[in-house]
């Protein structure tokens, strides 16, 4: 009994010692566990948020466009709708496809007037998300560099033409003959190859970012080739054919003995003003975002913005090509000029007096039978 007794006595010592045992067991465990914690953390770096790139705000440059875009592209929209109809109406009321110079005029006002009647689409996708189909979207781009390829590359055959009609003269009227079918068959070439050329925005243009573009990105590898294959075959090729051509014809006009000579330079120096002013400024701009790409980007928000305005202003000068074309190459020459006068009164949009004031204007103009850009000198 004094055993059982003692055992009894000994049995809660027993228990509150393991159970004393158990808690430090399980407040060294947290410890441990806290202290594990906190070393994992500690190999954890802090974040350095100045390691991110910050977004570059352009809301600027939105709400000039906002305003820029609309009161512009309604503008070289609406007359390059009206002077490449009425070159085209002109054209096929009289029946005027007689010399290469006529057929390519009439090919570059179709170029021009499919150009005009694209300008509302780029309009809406400049300045809001676009929301006219994946179909749309490409019809859009394939039309613009189908336009603009075709017309750069009828420019330079207008300039061709005119340097076999003026500064080889002799050699152009042995193949007078054949110079309406050879216009023809070059200008369906023109329209193959300004297809062909345009293949890239058919295939790569997709709605990125809500906006209609073959480009992914600023940095995209793609917009470097492109935008690099169109200033060499839309801008340099037709600059150096077209300076070697109207050089060469005012060398030889310089020559002539005619009352008209001056008059044939002063177009021709119009013809490569408006090419020069037109063309010049967004090529440099689209040389220099060409080259910034290629780097890939640029990290000045500043500088972002400054290049995307002069980007939107000398693309508006380029833009202008479509509307000025009729005036400068078609509505400059004598002969169509009275064909157009003409054409009004027969439409009765101008009386028969205004007519005659107008149309006298034709008969003091020589040996000028079409156009003042188809003048043929005396040579001494």
């Amino acid at each position: 009994m004094p055993a059982l007794s003692g055992l009894q006595n000994l049995l809660p010592a027993v228990l509150l010692w393991f159970v004393n045992v158990m808690l430090c067991s399980s407040e060294n465990a947290e410890n441990t566990t806290a202290t594990n914690y906190s070393d994992e953390y500690s190999l954890i770096p802090s974040l350095d948020y100045n390691d991110f790139p910050e977004l570059c705000e352009k809301e600027s440059n939105r709400h000039f466009r906002l305003w820029f875009i609309p009161f512009f592209y309604t503008i070289i929209c609406l007359l390059g709708l009206a002077g490449n109809l009425l070159v085209i109406l002109t054209v096929f009321y009289f029946k005027r496809l007689k010399t290469m110079t006529d057929v390519y005029l009439l090919n570059l006002s179709f170029a021009d007037l499919l150009f005009a009647l694209s300008l509302p689409f780029w309009g809406a996708n400049s300045m809001a998300k676009w929301v006219l189909g994946l179909v749309l979207c490409k019809a859009m781009h394939t039309v613009y560099k189908v336009s603009f390829y075709s017309s750069m590359f009828l420019l330079s055959f207008i300039s061709v033409d005119r340097y076999f009609a003026i500064a080889k003269a002799v050699t152009a009227h042995r193949h007078r003959s054949q110079t309406v079918i050879i216009s023809k068959m070059s200008s369906a070439a023109i329209w193959v190859t300004a297809v062909f050329f345009s293949i890239p925005e058919m295939v790569y243009t997709n709605i990125n970012n809500n906006t209609c573009t073959p480009y992914s990105s600023n940095s995209d590898k793609l917009r470097v080739s492109i935008q690099s294959s169109q200033i060499v075959l839309g801008f340099v090729l037709p600059l150096v054919i077209m300076a070697f051509c109207y050089s060469s014809i005012i060398q030889t006009l310089c020559q002539a003995r005619n009352f008209e000579r001056n008059k044939a330079i002063k177009v021709i120096l119009a013809v490569v003003v408006v090419f020069l002013v037109c063309q010049v400024p967004y090529n440099l701009v689209l040389f220099w975002t060409t080259v910034v790409t290629a780097q890939g980007g640029i990290d000045d928000c500043n500088y972002e913005n400054n290049l995307l305005y002069a980007a939107d202003v000398t693309q508006i000068l380029a833009f202008l090509r479509c509307c000025l074309n009729p005036f400068v190459y078609a509505f400059i020459g004598v002969k169509f000029r009275h064909d157009l006068l003409k054409l009004l009164k027969d439409w009765g949009c101008m009386s028969q007096e205004m007519f005659f004031r107008y149309g006298r204007r034709r008969s003091s103009a020589g040996t000028d039978t079409e156009t003042t850009t188809t003048f043929s000198p005396k040579v001494v």
